[in-house]
């Protein structure tokens, strides 16, 4: 067993206070590694101790491997937790964390370097019998990618290799449009990743995006909990997602869970991680697309649904303790939604709203939750994502869900900025998402929930 008391938090926002409420429940000090622009936000103010590493720019903070690794160690804390995004899926700070003997909160770089190469994953998803999106190899030239395209079929995605949050990933209708995405893309993926390295995929049209939550243990058990729907997605960033997904069969969910876990079982995968496909509807068939190892954003609507504390087993496996839910014990009971709001104003094109937040009246009651690392007073810098909260409402049924996350964003009024809060609503209203009868490009389609006039929230 792997004893830590104290451990450093290598995020911000409300992944960082998630992951020290986590933490107090095994009554671990907390340190948070925090930028200048973050010092008097609300995971600062719960955190055991802060230490700054830096400026506000990621760049300069967030994103220096040797910078955290020494404030972990300044600090006396044997372990880190990475939260998602950030380095929390770039291999170098697993490795610098084992070579200076602190405990990562997460998977070996091994498995994070091998599945973050999106290629080599999809090739070995394909040995082991689990269908992949057609697609192409590494695409070097614009003449390859031309003949790769043409083979696959319009329209196609452009991907990159070391990509993920839709970076690097570029949507091609027809022939004409390949030449500019193709140097769009890498470029994006060049300066983001450092890899510029491109692959191509068919595009399905009328696709759900549905992802299947593993988790593993040093012991060698391996766990699911069950699936999410991510398909209200605007350019490839999620915004609302749902659990159980409410298109999938029982035999359908049986294979997608048999392909994940049979994927996580070949890398003995270790701690939480996320296996995704693409789900075409109408030809009913399911696609591997890539897997996370981390954390998601939209972990707390399978919490909602099973019961389950996804963060605290994370602390549990890095301490080399067993999985403590037996499979057959894994069940899920009602269902969930969660909306990301975020500091944007969706009638400028989702145009970044940062500022001080001037009032903060948050919604409650049975089934309600908030993830949030805001409040009144709170001054939103512009130097990171925008996610101000995720809204998560539960239900005996779908519809229930749907009306109470309504009610729950009814009752959220922030001012100061502007919010994505009146666009989930639209979305709630709307009665192709109240059918469930949507697909990824659904927003972006002219029959999504377009934004009305008025402010943001």
């Amino acid at each position: 067993m792997k004893k830590f008391s104290r451990v450093l938090i290598a995020n911000r926002g409300e992944i960082a206070l998630r992951i020290i409420r986590a933490c107090r429940e095994f009554g671990l000090e907390t340190i948070l590694a925090v930028s200048e622009a973050d010092r008097k936000s609300l995971p600062a103010k719960m955190a055991d101790r802060c230490v700054i590493i830096g400026p506000p720019r990621p760049i300069d903070s967030y994103l220096r491997i040797e910078t955290l690794i020494s404030a972990a160690l300044g600090c006396g804390a044997e372990a880190i937790h990475p939260g998602y995004g950030f380095l929390a899926e770039r291999p170098e700070f697993s490795e610098a964390c084992g070579e200076k003997g602190l405990v990562f909160i997460g998977p070996k770089p091994e498995q994070i370097r091998r599945m973050g190469d999106k290629i080599q994953a999809r090739r070995m998803a394909q040995q082991l019998g689990v269908p992949v999106i057609p697609g192409s190899k590494h695409i070097e030239t614009l003449s390859a990618a031309a003949e790769a395209a043409d083979r696959l079929g319009y329209p196609v995605l452009i991907k990159a290799a070391a990509g993920g949050g839709g970076r690097g990933m570029k949507l091609v209708p027809k022939t004409e449009d390949l030449g500019p995405a193709f140097t769009e893309a890498a470029a994006e993926a060049r300066e983001a990743f450092g890899d510029d390295r491109l692959y191509l995929e068919h595009y399905i049209t009328n696709a759900r995006h549905i992802e299947l939550q593993v988790m593993g243990d040093a012991w060698g058990n391996l766990r699911h909990f069950f699936e999410r729907d991510c398909s209200v997605q605007r350019r490839h960033q999620k915004m609302v997602e749902e659990a159980p997904c409410p298109v999938l069969t029982p035999a359908l969910r049986q294979e997608m869970i048999d392909a994940a876990l049979a994927i996580a079982r070949h890398i003995q995968y270790l701690n939480a991680g996320t296996i995704e496909f693409i789900y075409d509807q109408d030809f009913k068939k399911f696609y591997f697309l890539e897997m996370n190892t981390r954390i998601q954003v939209e972990h707390p609507v399978t919490e909602m649904i099973t019961g389950a504390d996804l963060v605290r087993e994370q602390i549990r496996i890095a301490r080399g303790e067993e999985i403590s839910y037996p499979q057959e014990e894994i069940s899920f009971a009602g269902h969930a939604i969660e909306c990301r709001i975020n500091a944007e104003t969706p009638e400028a094109g989702f145009r970044p709203s940062p500022g001080e937040i001037q009032a903060w009246k948050a919604p409650a009651g049975p089934d309600i939750r908030l993830d949030t690392h805001c409040y009144a007073g709170y001054f939103v810098p512009p130097y990171y994502d925008s996610l101000l909260a995720k809204l998560i409402a539960k239900g005996s049924s779908r519809s229930e869900a749907i009306s109470a996350m309504d009610r729950a964003l009814g009752e959220f009024h922030i001012s100061g900025i502007d919010t994505t809060i009146s666009f989930c609503r639209r979305i709630m209203q709307n009665d192709r998402y109240r059918r469930g009868t949507i697909s990824t490009n659904w927003i972006e389609s002219t029959s999504g929930p377009m934004p009305a006039n008025g402010g943001g929230g």
